[in-house]
């Protein structure tokens, strides 16, 4: 029997949750105890009543970080260290390589940290993945919003209409996120360009658009030339634990049109758009050299019923290895294994240890 709490999370605007009700209920027929905080769920359309049908216990901030085990969304904030403690287990997303802060609490604090994002399984990130499908889709939607005029945006219809071209969407990455913007970009109709460096994966994208889309390596001369002529610019770099290289600098950001969008996926890894800075739900947008720019670290919380859903589907069967198992489902699992970031007051994780050496 392993007790389990589920945090309210407290990032601006995040209204996902670490456990839906029916992943609680899969929990509690296997016998262990989640303990919910109160209204966790409200944001992602999930009632106290629901959860308690599930079979949780509902119960205050401290009563759902006071358990062995805790199930989030988000990384801890500040406001959240002190809740942090020895011998803890925490999953959740956690992006140390963009926060030192965090990783220097969890250190100190004692906790086991597990991070969805870097769980591995046949080179493949399953954590990873319904949030990126999500965050490309939502990338082009949200592009395209800040694009009308009203929005401070240059009023570009991204699909055109006949007589008057269509919009031009730039995608620096062809990884989950970028196929995904891709698919959104190319079914609204626009002119889509995407940039990659691995020609394998270029070949792979050819058999999924054909000529719908233009394909092109990534090197600099072509970066500056799509960059120069977007509507729309698409950051979807993800170098695993790590910062993404800067793609667009700032000076490339100047020769943009005036009004044109960047929406910076990779913000939450430091972003590959030198101009780009984190932002949030409640203040989405800023412009610099006249180009309106999203850095939503969180993209996938705008739509937190249809993320908590997705999330739940993935995470739900590692949360039960490691509610049966304990530690021993690092063992079990070695995908689940490549999810510990840090351990026994230790950095364990390569490529996070590769950007806090002397952590």
């Amino acid at each position: 029997l392993v007790q389990i709490g589920v945090p309210k999370e407290v990032k601006n605007l995040e209204f996902r949750v670490g456990l839906s009700p029916n992943s609680v209920r899969a929990l509690t027929e296997q016998g262990h105890q989640v303990i919910v905080e109160t209204d966790a769920g409200v944001g992602a359309g999930f009632s106290n009543t629901d959860y308690q049908q599930a079979g949780a216990t509902l119960g205050s901030a401290s009563d759902a970080w006071q358990q062995g085990m805790v199930v989030k969304v988000k990384e801890p904030l500040p406001k959240e260290y002190d809740y942090l403690q020895k011998e803890q287990l925490l999953f959740t997303y956690l992006h140390l390589a963009a926060s030192r802060g965090l990783t220097e609490a969890l250190i100190q604090s004692g906790a086991t940290a597990i991070a969805y994002e870097t769980v591995e399984k046949n080179h493949q990130r399953p954590l990873l993945t319904p949030m990126s499908i999500i965050a490309g889709r939502l990338s082009v939607q949200f592009g395209a919003r800040f694009l009308e005029k009203q929005q401070g945006g240059r009023g570009v219809l991204l699909g055109g209409i006949p007589g008057v071209s269509p919009g031009r969407v730039v995608v620096l990455g062809g990884g989950i996120v970028g196929t995904e913007a891709t698919k959104m970009a190319v079914g609204l109709g626009a002119e889509v360009t995407l940039i990659d460096i691995n020609l394998d994966r270029l070949n792979q994208l050819e058999e999924l658009f054909g000529s719908r889309v233009r394909l092109l390596y990534s090197n600099s001369a072509n970066i500056e030339r799509a960059v120069s002529q977007a509507d729309l610019l698409i950051g979807a770099v993800l170098v695993p634990g790590r910062r993404p290289p800067t793609l667009v600098s700032r000076s490339q950001v100047k020769t943009m049109p005036t009004g044109a969008v960047i929406v910076d996926v990779a913000v939450d890894q430091g972003g590959c758009i030198e101009t780009v800075r984190p932002t949030s739900h409640s203040e989405p947008i800023y412009e610099e050299s006249g180009v309106l720019h999203y850095g939503v670290p969180n993209m996938p919380g705008a739509v937190p019923r249809t993320a908590t859903e997705a999330l739940n589907n993935s995470t739900l069967p590692y949360v039960l290895k490691l509610a049966n198992l304990g530690l021993g489902a690092l063992e079990a699992d070695p995908a689940l294994a490549e999810g510990l970031n840090v351990v026994n007051h230790q950095l364990v994780h390569p490529a996070i240890k590769a950007t806090f050496p002397d952590l």
